[in-house]
């Protein structure tokens, strides 16, 4: 099943993504399997599906991650900055979108990373 047809469900009263007329506000992503539900195991393993979550909401409007103009990471630990760095560079080609990375308290259900990305439909 590709990963539109098995979409990520909010985990709170927000919606997945937003558009106007130019840009699409994707709400931040959480390292969660589509197949099964669950927060799956590493740092890197929940960027690796945090992305795959965004790069699926951003297919929805016909978009890839090449469309992306800005990016924010949330981290459970900052330690953890270059392994979620290194996934992060596997998705993304130049010019790469504007990035903000920071350290956060805490994330839903326990997570160690979230993303979420503007991105520009005329990009």
């Amino acid at each position: 099943m590709a990963m539109s047809e098995k979409k990520v469900k909010p985990v709170g009263p927000y919606s997945r993504s937003r558009r106007t007329s130019e840009l699409v506000f994707v709400s931040g992503q959480l390292g969660i399997d589509p197949e099964t539900g669950a927060l799956v195991d590493g740092v890197e393993n929940q960027a690796t599906f945090s992305l795959k979550n965004v790069a699926a909401v951003l297919e929805e409007d016909g978009l890839t991650l090449a469309n992306v103009v800005k990016a924010t990471v949330l981290l459970a630990n900052i330690d953890d900055f270059q392994a979620v760095n290194a996934v992060y560079a596997t998705f993304f080609e130049e010019p790469y979108p504007a990035r903000s990375a920071f350290a956060v308290k805490d994330l839903p259900l326990g997570a160690l990373v979230e993303i979420e990305v503007i991105a520009e439909k005329t990009h």
